[in-house]
């Protein structure tokens, strides 16, 4: 079994700034990709940013130059630090990573949640 626990949401005023953090726990042999996803009330799920194993990032056009995505691999964790929010960035954060656990499978596993919410 794996969990995934994150810190770090919380409220702030607009062009504040925030850390998230999501360590992952349990039997885990190796995790592929980590990355933060967010759903706004009334609205889908959606990517905000991956990173791979090797440190190559993606983000959602929303957040580009003002969210980084970082992991620490030693650590089973992932971090984003958010920068310059703006209202439209509240939502509940997710933390998701892809590990390799019992049975040599790669499985999907997801975060219980931390609410961002951005004031202005």
């Amino acid at each position: 079994q794996v969990q995934l626990v994150e810190s770090g949401g919380g409220l702030v005023q607009a062009g504040g700034s925030l850390r998230l953090s999501c360590a992952a726990s349990g039997v885990i042999f190796s995790i592929n990709a980590m990355g933060w996803y967010r759903q706004a009330p009334g609205k889908q799920r959606e990517l905000v940013a991956t990173i791979t194993s090797g440190g190559s990032t993606n983000y959602a056009d929303s957040v580009k130059g003002r969210f980084t995505i970082s992991r620490d691999n030693a650590k089973s964790s992932v971090y984003l630090q958010m920068n310059s929010l703006k209202p439209e960035d509240t939502a509940v954060y997710y933390c998701n990573a892809e590990v390799l656990t019992t049975g040599w499978r790669y499985r999907d596993y997801w975060g219980q949640g931390t609410q961002v919410t951005v004031s202005s």
